[in-house]
């Protein structure tokens, strides 16, 4: 039974993760602003600390006397990195490595810290699958901000001893995802939306290709992930590896509620990617797991969760 820190723990895919630590025995406690996380995605027995994951005194303190640190806690939305993008820098990359900073423990042994980075750091490359040794270009703040973090998380490893595991997570979704967030992404958009009975909007002609990931298995690379830790930096993609239009998703969404969506095509929007999917080879050697929720079980899971509550 250990303790582990986790950074934005009331957060989608943070609240997964501490249930899923609580139940095998663990004991967890969370460091969120609650900017977008909500307190009820976590359990009572869960310990709270409300604060700013770029303030190096809270970091430090919410990392005393852990065992481990999962660094999820991120501003996720292109559009606000684009409206603010120094404050989303601070929380971003500043905050990565106040976590690294604080994860050192002069004297003591040094806390490993698993950390959320994307496939955003990809860009809008032409390669697929995207295997971790593609080229890196991202092409918004975000993904900047997360590239950033593996770099400063490479140095963290490398000079003051810090064991580091970063994971480019693909199209993460599942239940607890807020469709009214700007951070969420499209399945829980259209959810909502078809059970709303409202229309689906597609930007562009719907061909554009996502690899969707479900968040139970996002998890399962988080736990592989800190009970593998080395003593040198690493980088694995977290995907199934299969890609889905945006055309594809609408009609499998539709196809799990049993009805027609009406859908409306909008201007594409500018810098859209066209193709994102990515190569699980890696992980899987390295972890021994592989994200096997297939996109049709995984919306039938947001689906149930979310169905109540539209109809409430």
């Amino acid at each position: 039974m250990g303790r582990f820190l986790v950074t934005g723990g009331c957060g989608f895919i943070g609240s997964h993760l501490c249930a899923r630590l609580e139940r095998i025995g663990h004991r967890v406690r969370v460091l969120d602003d609650l900017s977008t996380g909500r307190i009820d995605n976590i359990s009572d027995t869960t310990e709270l600390i409300i604060g700013d994951v770029a303030d190096p005194q809270c970091v430090a303190r919410a990392m005393a006397d852990v065992d481990g640190c999962f660094h999820l806690a991120a501003v996720a939305s292109v559009q606000r990195s684009v409206e603010d993008w120094l404050g989303t820098h601070r929380t971003n990359l500043t905050g990565a490595i106040a976590v690294f900073d604080a994860a050192r423990r002069p004297g003591g042994s040094a806390v490993p810290v698993a950390y959320a980075s994307s496939a955003a750091v990809y860009g809008d490359n032409e390669q697929a699958p995207l295997s971790e040794d593609s080229a890196v270009r991202p092409i918004t703040a975000y993904g900047a901000d997360k590239l950033g973090c593996e770099l400063h998380a490479r140095v963290a490893t490398l000079v003051h001893g810090v064991p580091t595991c970063g994971l480019r997570f693909f199209n993460v979704f599942g239940p607890r995802q807020d469709p009214h967030s700007p951070y969420s992404g499209v399945i829980s958009i259209f959810t909502d939306r078809l059970l709303s009975r409202k229309p689906l909007s597609i930007f562009g002609d719907g061909d554009q290709r996502r690899d969707f990931v479900f968040v139970e298995d996002v998890v399962d690379h988080l736990l592989a992930s800190m009970e593998s830790m080395v003593d040198r930096p690493r980088v694995f993609n977290v995907c199934r590896g299969q890609g889905t239009s945006i055309r594809e998703l609408a009609q499998i969404l539709g196809e799990t509620l049993r009805m027609t969506p009406r859908i409306l095509f909008r201007p594409g929007k500018p810098g859209d990617i066209r193709v994102s999917i990515g190569d699980p080879t890696q992980s899987i050697a390295e972890f021994g797991i592989h994200a096997s929720t297939t996109l049709h079980e995984g919306m039938r899971h947001t689906v149930d969760y979310m169905r109540p509550i539209i109809a409430a």
